[in-house]
């Protein structure tokens, strides 16, 4: 790694910068790893879109449905695309904590930037302030690597901001993906002043958290590679100008996408978002392997692929340096 364990804090804050974003995983035909168009898409997002980092093996990525050994690969392919110019945070969650230890060991050893670890579901449980402190802990003392948080509804429950505050102490635990409600988030960004990075995965909500909470990381779903082109990177533009203090000009690029993104969350299917997601890409001219997924999750119908071909069209991204979704 680049950087020792108790140096890890220091790292984040200087490296785990701008927009990060949560990568698909594009299936083949025979749904193995399409690793010839992972690759170009991870190329595209980096060279095209101006992506900062890229966050691998997730839930956006369908871990679920992943072997141990694909997920090693996924964050080997993300490491080798990256290289020194984009960060990589590897998502070593799962139930198992030999498999997250084993995960983060693997990701240390090929030299990603930070893992993050979803807190666990915890079954038959009243309280469980105790339990996380400890997983963490215990998951902190086996790496050296930076470690980011991960609290979400799906746990079952949410992190307190003052939890997550009392684990912040630790060495290497540098950032947290906090999906919980705004004053939660907010709370927790003024109690841990630079021991931890906050963050969230609201892509509408980042603009107003750059302003008025500070923040200088989106950590990180898919809007970065959804919402853009090369020809039209609306979120970098709007993102740049926030971090610059031209408010008013971010506000008025935000503002721009709404059609964007009504048109992609107005078509995405309740039980659906990751196959809706890579069709998307397929229709911005990334590799979305028409939309191809693993059980347990549900591929688009025809009418599914079609209502989302006619958003698509007039929602107004520009596709070439001359023509947009809308011509």
């Amino acid at each position: 790694m680049a950087y020792s364990r108790k140096d890890a804090k220091a790292f984040a804050r200087e490296n785990m910068r701008g927009i990060w974003a949560a990568a698909l995983t594009p299936f083949a035909p025979d749904l193995s790893i399409d690793e010839k168009a992972l690759r170009a898409n991870l190329r595209h997002w980096f060279d095209d879109l101006g992506i900062d980092g890229v966050f691998m093996a997730g839930k956006q990525g369908e871990f679920w449905s992943l072997s141990l050994e694909e997920r090693k690969r996924l964050m080997a392919i993300s490491v080798e695309e990256a290289g020194k110019k984009s960060g990589t945070i590897m998502s070593c969650s799962d139930q198992n904590i030999d498999t997250v230890i084993e995960l983060a060991k693997y990701a240390e050893s090929i030299g990603a930037t930070s893992v993050v670890v979803h807190a666990p579901v915890l079954s038959f449980l009243k309280a469980q302030d105790e339990t996380l402190y400890e997983y963490y802990k215990y998951i902190s003392e086996q790496v050296n690597i930076g470690i980011a948080m991960w609290s979400h509804p799906d746990s079952g429950y949410l992190m307190s901001p003052e939890l997550c505050a009392r684990i912040a102490e630790l060495p290497n635990i540098v950032a947290i993906k906090y999906s919980v409600p705004r004053e939660m988030y907010a709370k927790l960004t003024r109690m841990v002043g630079d021991k931890l990075i906050v963050s969230t995965a609201s892509e509408e909500e980042w603009f107003d958290n750059i302003v008025e909470l500070g923040w200088r990381l989106y950590l990180c779903s898919s809007p970065p590679y959804l919402l853009q082109t090369k020809y039209d990177r609306r979120m970098r533009e709007y993102t740049d100008l926030a971090f610059a203090g031209e408010v008013e000009k971010a506000r008025a690029v935000r503002n721009s996408l709404d059609p964007v993104r009504k048109a992609l969350r107005g078509t995405q299917p309740k039980e659906k978002p990751p196959a809706h997601g890579k069709y998307w890409q397929q229709l911005l001219g990334q590799q979305g392997g028409e939309g191809r997924v693993r059980r347990p999750m549900l591929e688009l119908t025809e009418a599914e692929k079609q209502a989302a071909r006619e958003a698509f069209a007039s929602c107004g991204l520009q596709l070439s340096a001359s023509k947009s979704a809308a011509e």
